[in-house]
């Protein structure tokens, strides 16, 4: 493994161009993989725990007892139906909004630690790009899913899809501000504002060092992903389908899919911000240390995602005037409280 590491340092010496190209296109390639069937399974999930919740089977027929490929089976059936535009839809927009929303989450997980390797004593994060500013650099990039959502309403020359596309706006503007303020306060604690440094410095997760912190951003996750009970954009009941009615087939599944690629993404930033990242006891076995950061990252975005989809079985949707107030007049409050909390005691937990 030395004689490995110590072989790809010099390539890097000699010929930096050519070995961030390489990296960058093996990073693209196995980040889209990881994402997108990550995604797939997340689908598969939630169908299986939401049946579990209320007393139904769940997928259970297409790859055995546990319909392990039932989700592919659904990918193909979208992938493969016939794509329409409507006739008087605005079909730049309509068509890009689709190219945003997917390049909008290649653009977050690229800056994005998803694990480490324990070499030597050492843990060696698995990120594309390790950006200095990663926290910043993530949030802004997150915000751009905002404007997909936008295009696809607007795009469709649909009213119900409009609608759906201001709430979407709507719901981002009230709670990107909260969610940066509580970046910022981690970034304040942590000294740092790289993902995987702040994952690193957390001897004390910081969802105990910062309770009102870790409540208001995990709120305001769930609002950025758009989860219930804050799916106002979409709201079946009132909206049919929100800002995606007029999609279909591969458009609509590459909508549909992005949504959960976010869910994903956001998943593994609240465990790297609140919960240690990758943190906890090295597995003493041969094969199993190396990997057990991978292990321990894992596991806790497993609770996590199991958590939001509990929240949407329990929950039950709220107004989109409710959304907004308690982002301005709720969660800004908490989280500025939070800010100069941990200005005060931030020196502490370094």
């Amino acid at each position: 493994m030395d004689g490995i590491i110590e072989t790809i340092s010099s390539f890097a010496a000699s010929e930096p161009a050519i070995y961030y190209l390489i990296i960058g296109i093996i990073g693209a390639a196995v980040l889209a993989a990881v994402i997108n069937l990550g995604a797939m399974y997340i689908v598969w999930l939630e169908v299986k725990l939401l049946g579990d919740f209320s007393a139904r089977y769940g997928p259970n027929r297409v790859g055995g007892r546990w319909g392990l490929l039932q989700i592919i089976a659904d990918a193909i059936k979208l992938f493969t139906k016939e794509d329409t535009i409507p006739k008087k839809a605005d079909k730049p927009v309509y068509v890009w909004a689709v190219l945003v929303a997917c390049i909008a989450v290649m653009l977050v997980a690229a800056a994005i630690p998803f694990g480490a390797l324990y070499i030597n004593g050492t843990n060696y994060p698995l990120v594309v790009a390790n950006m200095d500013i990663s926290a910043f650099y993530v949030e802004a990039a997150l915000s751009l899913m905002a404007i997909g959502t936008f295009m696809a309403g607007y795009g469709s020359n649909n009213k119900y899809s409009l609608l759906g596309a201001f709430r979407g706006i709507a719901r981002m503007i009230s709670y990107e501000v909260p969610m940066g303020v509580c970046v910022i306060s981690v970034a304040v604690m942590a000294h740092s504002l790289n993902l995987a440094e702040i994952a690193q410095n957390q001897s004390l997760w910081y969802a105990f060092a910062q309770p009102i912190g870790f409540a208001v951003f995990l709120v305001a996750l769930i609002t950025d992903l758009g989860r219930i009970p804050f799916d106002q954009s979409e709201a079946e009941e009132e909206l049919i389908c929100g800002y995606n009615t007029e999609y279909g087939g591969i458009r609509w599944g590459l909508l549909y899919f992005q949504e959960y690629n976010v869910m994903l993404l956001g998943s593994v930033i609240l465990a790297l911000l609140f919960l240690g990242g990758w943190n906890g006891p090295i597995i003493p076995l041969p094969i199993l240390s190396t990997i057990s950061p991978l292990i321990w990252m894992f596991m806790k975005v497993v609770i996590i995602l199991w958590f939001l989809i509990w929240t949407r079985s329990a929950l039950l949707r709220l107004r989109i005037d409710q959304v907004t107030d308690m982002g301005w007049k709720v969660l800004l409050p908490l989280s500025i409280v939070n800010l100069a909390w941990a200005v005060a005691v931030g020196s502490y937990f370094a």
